[in-house]
């Protein structure tokens, strides 16, 4: 690696964002009992409100519905022609209905795209049976996969999202679900975006109304209960950048479109993406015990993208927070500890740091004399005291 390379300027790494940190005045909000904003690629909450809070989701429980659907597919459980079998149980579900009928057979990927596009609480009850034997051993595997994912405030009781006590899910559970679904099996896309679905010469549109609506729109899920109140999360992208916005217990139908509609605003008109640093980029040193050189110029290993909100570029620092004790001889890429990205004395993130070079041991002459100069500095400073 080329010597000599300039230190970056801790105040030049730019483009960050501290998750709860609002524009200016701290105005902007939105007319939704619960409310979070996220941007996809990095996951960095933009604006939360009430967040963590578990309320009823209605029908965007389906999401996970979904998901357990996309993951037997991937791992071959299951085959997107496969015919399944409908149970009088779910063809007796109330609400929204994808209208398939008792002791008839439905391809797996027609069910799959009836929870989809039209919310059919009848197909989420047959993917469940399907896959898992029941409804009851499915949402089993749902809060399992919740709390693989982190979702600390969800406890499903069903694969609909039908009114039962203790179903709940907060905003940001939800946002966590809905990244990482898209992330995992971008193809939910293609099927959210769907505009209507046909099936037993029934037609019905898609109930999201960001759809058509929004630049960019192309998911995710509706929901409404009278408990729950007007639920969506959605999602959109413009110029390469993905926001998801979520919107819970809302009064109506036009309040859920409004309050995503000014989230998606919010995150697309205030906050852009950018790349804060690159392997290779030397970010600092850290101390080598018994080498030819004393220290160690030390990068990433990684790129880091993130976003940043318009104004903010000069406030960020870079801090080494944990250096681990390197001895020669040591090689290029070794764990050299942790950097951690700060905004107003807040930590945003944190990476591994790496040796940017090799560091050879110093012959036993150098390191002798070193332990002679530490010996009389060690004296000296006694002596003055």
């Amino acid at each position: 690696m080329q010597k000599g390379r300039r230190l970056i300027s801790l105040l030049l790494i730019t483009f960050l964002l501290l998750p709860t940190v609002a524009l200016a005045g701290n105005t902007f909000d939105v007319a939704s009992g619960s409310a979070l904003l996220m941007e996809f690629s990095t996951g960095q909450v933009l604006f939360d409100k009430n967040a963590d809070i578990p309320l009823p989701p209605a029908s965007i429980t389906k999401l996970m519905t979904l998901l357990l659907a996309f993951e037997a597919l991937e791992s071959g459980q299951v085959v997107w022609e496969e015919e399944v079998l409908i149970s009088e149980k779910a063809w007796r579900m109330i609400g929204s209905k994808m209208y398939i009928k008792v002791d008839t057979r439905v391809k797996f990927g027609d069910l799959v795209t009836g929870v989809s596009v039209v919310s059919g609480n009848d197909a989420s009850v047959a993917v469940a049976e399907h896959l898992y034997g029941s409804e009851e051993a499915f949402v089993r595997r749902m809060n399992e996969y919740a709390a693989e994912l982190g979702m600390t405030n969800t406890r499903f009781q069903n694969s609909t999202g039908l009114p039962a006590s203790g179903h709940e899910m907060s905003a940001r559970d939800i946002a966590i679900l809905a990244r990482h679904l898209i992330l995992n099996h971008p193809e939910i896309l293609e099927l959210e975006s769907q505009r209507d679905f046909t099936y037993n010469n029934i037609w019905q549109e898609n109930r999201n109304p960001l759809l058509g609506k929004y630049p960019g729109a192309d998911g995710l899920k509706t929901g409404w209960t009278e408990e729950a109140g007007f639920c969506l999360v959605g999602t959109a992208e413009q110029d390469g950048v993905r926001m998801i916005s979520v919107v819970l217990n809302t009064t109506s139908d036009q309040q859920r479109l409004i309050a995503s509609q000014e989230l998606l605003n919010h995150g697309f008109r205030n906050f852009r993406l950018a790349v804060a640093v690159s392997p290779g980029d030397i970010v600092g040193a850290v101390p080598v015990k018994h080498g030819r050189q004393t220290t160690v110029d030390v990068t990433v290993n990684e790129e880091v993208t993130v976003v940043a909100p318009a104004g903010r570029q000069g406030d960020i620092e870079l801090v080494i927070t944990e250096a681990k004790a390197l001895e020669a001889p040591v090689t290029e890429g070794e764990s050299a500890g942790t950097v951690e990205v700060q905004l107003d004395g807040e930590t945003l993130a944190e990476t591994e740091l790496v040796a940017a070079e090799d560091a050879a041991r110093a012959n036993i002459v150098v390191r002798l004399w070193r332990a002679i100069a530490r010996l009389f500095g060690t004296l000296a400073s006694r002596v003055r005291r």
